[in-house]
Order: C-alpha cells, then sequence, then structure tokens
C-alpha cells in the first residue's frame, strides 16, 4: 500500500484536494469554490487537473499514491458511484462520479458519504481514536452525521446511513436540522428580531447576553441535548464527538447538551456517555477521504465499494 493518497473533499461552497500521508497530515492542499452553475463534469474535470498538479509538485512517484478518495454530500448510491439529489448541487443527481475518475487516474478510486469520511478521520487521527462505538455529529449549515459501530463505519444499505439531521422532533415535523443547524439559528434569530443575521452574529449577541436571542440559543441547545440523547437510547455509543461551525460556541454548547443528558437518558450508562469536541476542526473531510486508502481503521465493508 502506497504512503499517501488523494482526497477530494466535495461541498455546496467549495472543494478541496488535497495529498495526505499516512500519519494523517496534509501535505499539499488546493481549493476551489463550487460552481452550481457549471456541470459535474466541469467541475471534476478541474478537479482531476488540481489533483495532478498537485502529485507533480509533491515530488511523489505514482507508486507511492496509494489511491484517490472522495468525500461528496449525499444521498449517495455507493454500490453505482453515483450522487443522487444532493439538495445544494441540482446538477449533480445521477451523476457517475467513481467512474469519472477511474476512467482518468491509474489508481484505485473510493467514494463514500462526506458525513462517513469526516466520521473516518475521527476515528483514524480525531476524537474517537481509542473508541469502537462512537457517533460523529456536525452542526453547521445543515446537520449530518457518522455511526462507527464494532469497529466499522455504519455505511448502509447505499452509503447513507447515519443522515440524522433528518430526525424529527416536534409534533409538527421539525427536523433537529431545521432547529439546530447554522442556517435554522439564523433564520429564526432574524424572525425575531426583524432584521438579517448571520450565524456568526447571533452568537455574538448571545455572547453579549441579549434578551432575545439567549433564550433562543438556550433552547437550541436544548434541541440539540434531546436530540443526543435520543441518540444515545438507539446505539448506546461510548462517545458522542461534535464538529462544525455551530460546535465552535464551545462549553456553553457542551455544557448544556451534556446537562440534558443527564437528566433525561435513562440509564446509568447513557448518562455517562462523553460528549466531546471534533478532534479535527480543518480538513476532515479531506482527512476522512484519504483514511479510505491510509487508515488502519477500514472495515470489510468499506473494500466492497
Amino acid at each position: 500500500m502506497g504512503s499517501y493518497a488523494i482526497g477530494v473533499d466535495i461541498g455546496g461552497t467549495k472543494i478541496a484536494i488535497g495529498m495526505v500521508d499516512k500519519q494523517g497530515q496534509v501535505k499539499e492542499k488546493q481549493v476551489l469554490q463550487t460552481n452550481i452553475d457549471k456541470s459535474p463534469y466541469q467541475v471534476c474535470e478541474q478537479i482531476y487537473q488540481v489533483a495532478a498538479e498537485i502529485i507533480q509538485q509533491s515530488g511523489v512517484s505514482a507508486g507511492e499514491i496509494a489511491g484517490l478518495g472522495i468525500g461528496a454530500p449525499g444521498p449517495i448510491d455507493r454500490v453505482n458511484g453515483t450522487i443522487v439529489c444532493p439538495p445544494n448541487l441540482p446538477k449533480w443527481n445521477g451523476f457517475p462520479i467513481r467512474k469519472f475518475f477511474a476512467e482518468r487516474v491509474q489508481i484505485p478510486v473510493l467514494f463514500e458519504n462526506d458525513a462517513n469520511v469526516a466520521t473516518l478521520a475521527e476515528k483514524w487521527v480525531g476524537a474517537a481514536q481509542e473508541n469502537e462505538n462512537f457517533i460523529y455529529l456536525t452542526i453547521s449549515t445543515g446537520v449530518g452525521g457518522g455511526l462507527f459501530f464494532n469497529g466499522d463505519v455504519v455505511w448502509g444499505k447505499r452509503g447513507n446511513a447515519g443522515e440524522v439531521g433528518f430526525t424529527t422532533m416536534t409534533p409538527d415535523g421539525q427536523t433537529i436540522e431545521e432547529l439546530a443547524s447554522g442556517t435554522a439559528i439564523a433564520k429564526r434569530a432574524s424572525a425575531l428580531m426583524n432584521k438579517q443575521l448571520t450565524t456568526q452574529e447571533v452568537f455574538q449577541l448571545y455572547a453579549l447576553g441579549d434578551s432575545v436571542i439567549v433564550p433562543l440559543i438556550e433552547e437550541t441547545f436544548q434541541y440539540l441535548g434531546r436530540f443526543c440523547t435520543n441518540l444515545i437510547h438507539f446505539c448506546e455509543p461510548e462517545k458522542i464527538v461534535i464538529g462544525g461551525g455551530v460546535s465552535q460556541v464551545g462549553e456553553p454548547l457542551f455544557n448544556a447538551v451534556r446537562h440534558v443528558v443527564r437528566q433525561h437518558a435513562s440509564s446509568q450508562f447513557g448518562r455517562e456517555t462523553e460528549i466531546v469536541p471534533a478532534g479535527l476542526q480543518q480538513d476532515t473531510g479531506l482527512i476522512g477521504a484519504s483514511a479510505l486508502f491510509l487508515a488502519d481503521v477500514r472495515g470489510s465493508k468499506l473494500k466492497e465499494n
């Protein structure tokens, strides 16, 4: 197996392409802005050119590169190697991304859901290195997640297990993503304040003790705590790792979530579940995509791809 891998992390706003070594260190990286007006063929041709440039500039020989790993927003079809109806990339529906790259590179290609490769990264070099049963949550533009149990990522039939953001939290059908994502926080706060606010501005007002915003954020933390309690009852993880932009608020969020879990988890074991910040705050998807080839934590189901 080679000592390096090329990782590609495709997002709705940016695309990261880089070379990662066996220690999970990013050696070379370039970032492209995602142009949703271009076809996926045009965008992936650009990704291919950047990857080739990174390899050439690195001085690493082709024989030292284990493969090209790709993480992309779901839903995906890992069996057929296609992206299926991604909300933020409408032109990519049905795009055969694995075939596209397999026809152009002389190294193996693997393709998975972006939240699942981020989960793999946290197991490899992040906050869950010592855990065999954990849940990874990312709370940013949306809410996503991945499940790692019994020594392997739970991939699901087509690669979409762990799409926890669609979990219903209220009688009228609101999901945790609609209540607690960065997008939702900004939208709800803007409605209360009668002016347009960004998520960052909302948390600045929260830190200042704004009388309107503080109850909103405290309610949001309650939703996240209840949500984590549900996950604990369903999966019984050792640990829940939380990353993404909203998690950057830090201890106010984590303390609130832990408090709710201690109040509402049904067993002592559940109440003792560790709830911690992600170990990787940058390049998580890039490292996770490379981990498809480099990490020792790969499970047998991964090799079926």
